[in-house]
């Protein structure tokens, strides 16, 4: 890879942590409130006709992540205050996916404090290709 190639890799990484969390740190902490309703979600991608959240703060954080990751985030979700489902755009390349998800759980993880936490990265055909689930107690994100 060039030099200008692993400049923008480097580059893009780092806009993204930068903007995801001093957005989420600007927006301050939204308290998460009890699910008013349960849903499933299909292993299958079937959740494009869901909401971005099944409570409000899970509504709120959805739409925030789409807005915030500028293009680079197609559709987002949350469900039940821990899980954050991601549908990239075509413009993510494959070695930005993981840098991504890291900025993504950090905003997420400001939100929603205090819980495992678990992160899917589908990519725009919404076939799951990442997930990065995050340890409260050993403050580790494990990627699969």
């Amino acid at each position: 890879m060039s030099r200008i190639g692993r400049l923008r890799k480097f580059l893009t990484a780092i806009l993204l942590v930068l903007v995801l969390t001093t957005t989420a740190a600007c927006s301050g902490t939204v308290q998460a409130k009890q699910p008013t309703n349960t849903t499933t979600i299909s292993r299958t991608g079937d959740y494009a006709q869901l909401e971005r959240g099944n409570t409000a703060t899970g509504q709120e954080f959805g739409n925030w992540a789409v807005k915030t990751a500028k293009g680079l985030v197609k559709d987002a979700y949350v469900r039940d205050g821990n899980k954050l489902g991601v549908v990239i755009s075509p413009q993510v390349r494959p070695n930005e996916v993981k840098p991504l998800a890291k900025s993504l759980m950090q905003g997420f993880h400001k939100n929603f404090p205090n819980r495992d936490l678990t992160v899917l990265m589908y990519a725009p055909d919404k076939k799951l290709i990442l997930t990065a689930q995050y340890d409260v107690q050993s403050k580790q994100i494990e990627y699969k």
